[in-house]
């Protein structure tokens, strides 16, 4: 059967009650207290009018009847609460990237349409920009921190609001059908609301199903399955504002588990994440890539931890072979889950120490014109599919929709725009993002199969590849790297060592260095900044 966060999450907190839930410098909050905290936040909701006006499950799949919630705010234990709480409301909530500035948060708010907003006092100032822009009646609860920012005007304090609000379970019912949020930009920049049924993300990109994958008989099998398991303590290093962050936090909150949150949730540091992970007992760490992993074993070569990771899961953003090399060199007993995956999708393929994916159950690759299925061993570059749990639709988005979620043969399924070649062993080599995708003189090449040539050369730390409009060739490749510390590669030998894995056409025609590559927070490359870099380094 179908299962639902908030119903899932107080059973589970009245089996283990005395159990660490959350973890943050000083705060220990018990599984009841959580639970508590959550109740109260979807009373408060309740008492101002908030939740569901339908059934989502006969809504189209671009359509949500619930009201919605804005979660602005750093990784910190109110998120968590707040997430709970507006499941527990029925209240469908969604996340707010906080590196947005003023315009770029109006146009999400827009089309987000939020009811409710919790926003973290040091984004306030950011919020209030745009207030003037927003309906009359939305309610402001903000979440205190240490920037000294005062309360917005009309605002309610998050600890006053919970204080004051019932404990009592809600005479809510919440179901599988409830819909949650996941907003992302992918690689246009603009914001798309990707919706998802709640059972669907439990059993699809949670993977909380038996350990056959078969599905759960009742509630109760699953809380007795998470109450009889020791606590998994997981750390999810990416912020809770992207699926890497916030799915793996999700992940331990319908298991028994902990969630340890870093000190620090603004700005990442290497050093501090090995000394948590060492304080905490953290057995499961999520990582997004190079950008977060490199830092933390640079750390472990500094200075020795014990540590207790029996898991390292990533996602977002590849792990380098080197890395990969580096870490088990430091955990030998560490099993690595390099994910794949999306946040319409869930999880497509997965691999350890390999350099290529095994499908995930459900997932397919279908040919170019999407009119069959490929089979191991062709040649042919086909779109990576998956026709199991996945998301419904784009909010109030009819077209894009109708594009991307799709029917084969019966099935449903979801277009996951990468492009990939399905190897003879049934694994299958990712190419990239169709959307990267640089025609140069009619000739293909994906981005990010060339960025994964760069950072195997030894001296390279990381690198974004794009095309720059040629007058012959239509585009040109260029590439910008950022060297290890004390290495020195000139362009002739970069290229002598990417040459012998990848076709001539497929080459930068320019290099251009950079101190760093900027990511977003959720370790994904900044492409804007990268065009910016070579259009104000090429002038120079």
């Amino acid at each position: 059967m179908d299962l639902n966060l908030a119903t899932l999450h107080q059973g589970i907190a009245q089996r283990v009650p005395d159990r660490e839930g959350i973890v943050w410098r000083e705060q220990r909050k018990t599984w009841a207290e959580v639970a508590e905290r959550a109740r109260r936040f979807a009373n408060l909701l309740i008492a101002h009018g908030m939740g569901v006006h339908g059934d989502p499950a006969t809504v189209q799949p671009w359509e949500s009847p619930h009201d919605h919630v804005a979660l602005y705010m750093y990784n910190c234990p109110e998120f968590l609460e707040a997430l709970l709480g507006t499941h527990l409301a029925r209240v469908a909530p969604f996340n707010v990237n906080y590196r947005y500035v003023a315009d770029e948060l109006q146009t999400l708010l827009a089309g987000a349409r939020p009811r409710v907003i919790v926003v973290h006092a040091r984004l306030a100032p950011t919020l209030a920009a745009v207030l003037p822009q927003l309906p009359e009646d939305l309610l402001v609860i903000q979440v205190a921190d240490d920037s000294g920012e005062p309360l917005l005007p009309g605002a309610l304090d998050f600890e006053a609001a919970l204080a004051t609000a019932s404990a009592a379970m809600p005479s809510t019912a919440p179901s599988a059908d409830d819909l949650h949020v996941v907003f992302t930009g992918g690689t246009t920049g603009l914001p798309k609301g990707v919706l998802w049924r709640i059972g669907d993300l439990l059993a699809g990109p949670l993977g909380h199903t038996r350990r056959d994958g078969s599905e759960w008989e009742s509630y109760e099998e699953a809380i007795d399955f998470a109450a009889g398991r020791p606590g998994l303590r997981t750390l999810p290093a990416p912020p809770f504002i992207h699926g890497a962050g916030l799915w793996v936090a999700m992940g331990a909150l319908i298991t028994g588990g902990t969630v340890v949150i870093q000190d620090d949730p603004i700005h990442f540091d290497g050093a501090a994440l090995a000394a948590l992970c060492e304080r905490e007992r953290v057995g499961l760490l999520s990582l997004v890539g190079d950008a977060m992993a490199v830092p933390f074993l640079d750390a472990l070569d500094r200075a020795p931890h014990q540590l207790a990771v029996k898991f390292v899961h990533n996602t977002a953003a590849p792990l380098s072979e080197r890395t990969k090399a580096r870490l088990l060199d430091r955990l030998p007993a560490l099993r690595i889950v390099d994910g794949l995956g999306s946040s319409e999708t869930g999880h497509l393929g997965a691999r350890t120490t390999e350099p290529n994916f095994a499908l995930s159950p459900g997932s397919v690759v279908l040919s170019e014109d999407l009119t069959r299925e490929l089979t191991p061993g062709e040649d042919e570059v086909g779109w990576l599919c998956t026709a199991l749990r996945h998301a419904r639709g784009y909010l109030d988005d009819e077209v894009k929709t109708k594009e991307t979620f799709t029917t084969y043969q019966g099935r449903s399924l979801v277009i996951s725009g990468d492009r990939v070649r399905l190897c003879a062993d049934g694994r299958f080599e990712l190419l990239g993002r169709d959307s990267l995708v640089i025609n140069t003189g009619g000739e293909k090449v994906f981005a990010e199969e060339v960025e994964n040539g760069l950072r195997r050369v030894d001296g390279i730390a990381d690198a974004a590849v794009l095309g720059r409009p040629h007058h012959r060739w239509g585009h040109e490749v260029v590439a910008v790297i950022a060297l290890r510390r004390g290495a020195t590669l000139d362009d002739a030998t970069v290229l002598d060592a990417i040459g012998e894995h990848l076709a001539g056409y497929k080459l930068p025609r320019a290099i251009f260095r950079a101190p760093a590559i900027q990511r977003a927070p959720n370790g994904k490359l900044d492409y804007r900044w990268a065009r910016a870099y070579v259009a104000e380094s090429a002038t120079r």
